[in-house]
């Protein structure tokens, strides 16, 4: 879809929500049917994302206005914010939004104990998630005694850490206890918390990992060193699974809509940058730095795929960390409709 030039200077409200956490039954095979040409669809579509440059796909579409084209002028978009994807599973699973981008450790979790409730429809980045840690911490036993924070207990990052922790020898609880203290603590109170020095460091998502770094810490991960070719599955776009099966043609717009939105950041990536930022600003009331932002797009990649495979590999780390029990993933991913679209636009398709 072309890209408006008006889009640009359309401004969606953002609210913020969440809800209690509730299971569904099982749906066997692919939720969604190949998309059809025909009318605009109609009803209303709530979307769930963070304000991290990790979820640029969705910051560029909400505010460059490219969710709203893509979806047409008869579906209403109702915005929520979260801090990390626990958080967002519970109000999909609860029913109060239909949509969310969110890393692959709580997808996995809310498909999990939903029995197959919601389902992975598109990637949307890959990267973007370091340890940055007090200067003087140079190796991972330096960090025994340590306190360290994550976005949430679960969340992609906490379960980055764990085990990277694990591998290391260090132990740790989900209560804070072990070799390494771990603090589930919103990303913007991490950075506070660490000029503090209440924290020795912290395993985040961008663009809070380069505002550590200038609030005097230093990369001790970059966790693509971590990954064979450094490509990883950072951010997913999950749907319920009820709403892919009623409303695919809704579904499908909203893929077009991050399709547009990708495109925009890979041939004009300085605009995206700004409206990352503004995004962002009015997502929690902080301002980022423009150099904040660029440098949590040269750690990113921004794609479509969801990097199935790796995954898996997350949610066998989650398993061995105890947070997760051993779950069939068969029918986590439904990429039906982002492969129609990719061949329709003349791209390779992705595998699940």
């Amino acid at each position: 879809m072309a890209v408006r030039r008006a889009a640009w200077r359309r401004w969606v409200g953002v609210l913020v929500g969440a809800a209690a956490l509730t299971t569904g039954g099982v749906l066997a095979g692919p939720a969604s049917a190949a998309p059809r040409a025909g009318p605009s669809p109609s009803g209303t579509l709530r979307l769930g994302y963070f304000p991290n440059v990790t979820h640029a796909p969705a910051l560029v579409g909400v505010q460059g206005g490219l969710f709203h084209d893509a979806l047409g002028p008869h579906v209403s978009l109702k915005l929520f914010t979260f801090n990390a994807g626990p958080a967002a599973v519970e109000a999909l699973l609860s029913d109060s939004i239909d949509a969310s981008y969110m890393g692959p450790n709580p997808a996995i979790n809310a498909y999990a104990q939903s029995h197959g409730a919601v389902r992975i429809v598109a990637g949307a980045a890959s990267g973007g998630a370091f340890l940055v840690v007090r200067p003087g911490i140079t190796s991972a036993a330096d960090l025994k005694g340590k306190v360290l924070a994550t976005p949430q207990l679960g969340n992609t990052q906490d379960v980055a850490l764990r085990t990277w922790l694990r591998q290391r020898g260090l132990q740790t609880t989900t209560t804070g206890g072990g070799d390494v203290s771990i603090r589930p603590e919103d990303n913007g109170s991490t950075v506070q918390a660490f000029e503090q020095h209440l924290l020795d460091g912290a395993w985040v998502p961008e663009p809070y990992a380069s505002e550590l770094v200038a609030a005097g810490g230093k990369v001790l991960v970059d966790e693509r060193t971590l990954w064979p070719g450094g490509r990883f599955a950072t951010t997913e776009l999950v749907v319920r699974t009820d709403f892919l099966r009623s409303h695919a043609a809704i579904v499908q717009r909203l893929i077009q809509g991050q399709q547009d939105a990708i495109g925009v950041i890979d041939n004009d990536a300085g605009h995206a940058e700004q409206l990352v930022g503004q995004a962002i600003q009015s997502a929690t009331g902080q301002s980022v730095k423009a150099s904040t932002t660029a440098a949590g797009f040269q750690s990113i990649t921004f794609t479509n795929d969801p990097l199935a495979a790796t995954v898996r590999t997350q949610a066998l780390d989650a398993q061995r960390l105890g947070l997760l029990a051993k779950t069939n993933l068969s029918g986590l991913f439904d990429l039906t409709i982002l492969n129609t679209l990719l061949r329709s636009a003349g791209k390779p398709t992705v595998s699940s």
